[in-house]
């Protein structure tokens, strides 16, 4: 392999690094569950005037599980179905000789 193909796999290599990494559901599901984890905690340890202020309802505690499931729901979905970075032809426009025209 040349010097500039190894070039090449060495960037592609970087290039689906840092998609995975900086993946937004990533992001958006790890606050998601580290904030529900926090909130669901406030919820088990409401005081019953905290339950007065919100009529009867533990609100932090069905925010806290909602914020936890959703936050979830990300992170499964980014596991379940994770980024494929671009391939250089797509970066560069130009199709494969044996792929069909779109």
């Amino acid at each position: 392999m040349s010097d500039h193909q190894h070039d090449v796999a060495a960037l592609e290599r970087e290039s689906a690094t840092a998609a995975r990494l900086f993946d937004v559901r990533r992001i958006i599901g790890g606050l998601f569950a580290v904030y529900g984890v926090i909130v669901t905690i406030a919820g088990f340890t409401a005081s019953d005037a905290d339950l007065k202020k919100a009529q009867g309802i533990n609100i932090n505690l069905w925010t806290g599980l909602g914020m936890l499931a959703l936050g979830l729901f990300f992170l499964v979905w980014l596991k379940l179905r994770p980024t494929v970075p671009p391939t250089a032809e797509e970066l560069t426009g130009e199709a494969p000789e044996d792929a069909p025209a779109r």
